[in-house]
């Protein structure tokens, strides 16, 4: 039985990169399985392959947990279909979207054809992994943590608005007096520097009442 040994690679992470051998009479599924089997993903979301020519452009569609607009219009599933039923090319290209509510875009392109398999070999197998693949669902769309971060921005533009807010400036009231008036705060102790100051002017003055009695 020929194997296919297929290179795929991530649209938005060329660095990442899978090679994976699968039967010639193998389906699409078993290559999507495959796929995220050395992804790490949970690979019950609905996609699909896409045949493709050299500059990656869309053609005829495989689905997989299709919507019902793709089963009015009678897309072929991945199950059904087998990989030998579209190789035209040496270097057949397929563009494949995995998930389509948060999608990742992968080039899948056939290496090689292999003419015998392996003995001992369970396939689809994995032969080459270059690279981690980002986090399933890294890149979504976080409603509530959008949420939370414009209510603390929000917070932080009002104090702003309200002058220069320092918690240095505040006041202890810890220590009141009966009328609810703060004890010991600037105005007491500027009193008593006052006091102070003209205490030490009335015996300036007692002195020089003494001399003028001479």
């Amino acid at each position: 039985m020929a194997l296919y040994r297929f290179r795929i690679t991530f649209e938005d992470y060329d660095d990442v990169v899978r090679e994976i051998d699968v039967k010639s009479n193998q389906t699409f599924l078993d290559l999507h399985y495959a796929i995220h089997k050395s992804t790490g993903y949970n690979p019950e979301y609905s996609s699909s392959f896409y045949i493709s020519n050299d500059q990656w452009i869309k053609g005829e569609e495989i689905t997989y947990l299709p919507n019902q607009r793709r089963i009015d219009r009678g897309v072929p599933l991945m199950e059904k279909v087998k990989l030998s039923s579209f190789i035209d090319d040496p270097h057949q290209k397929f563009y494949y979207t995995f998930n389509f509510d948060r999608p990742f875009d992968f080039h899948v392109e056939l290496m090689k054809i292999i003419l015998e398999e392996a003995p001992g070999v369970t396939y689809p197998q994995v032969v080459k992994s270059a690279g981690e693949a980002p986090k399933q669902f890294g890149n979504a769309f976080n409603p509530d943590a959008l949420a939370a971060a414009s209510a603390s921005t929000d917070e932080f533009d009002f104090l702003n608005e309200q002058g220069d807010y320092n918690p240095e400036d505040t006041e202890d009231f810890s220590e009141v007096d009966e009328t609810g008036e703060a004890v010991g705060g600037e105005e007491e102790q500027e009193e008593d520097e006052f006091g102070d100051e003209f205490s030490d002017n009335e015996g300036f003055e007692d002195e020089r009442s003494g001399r003028d009695d001479y």
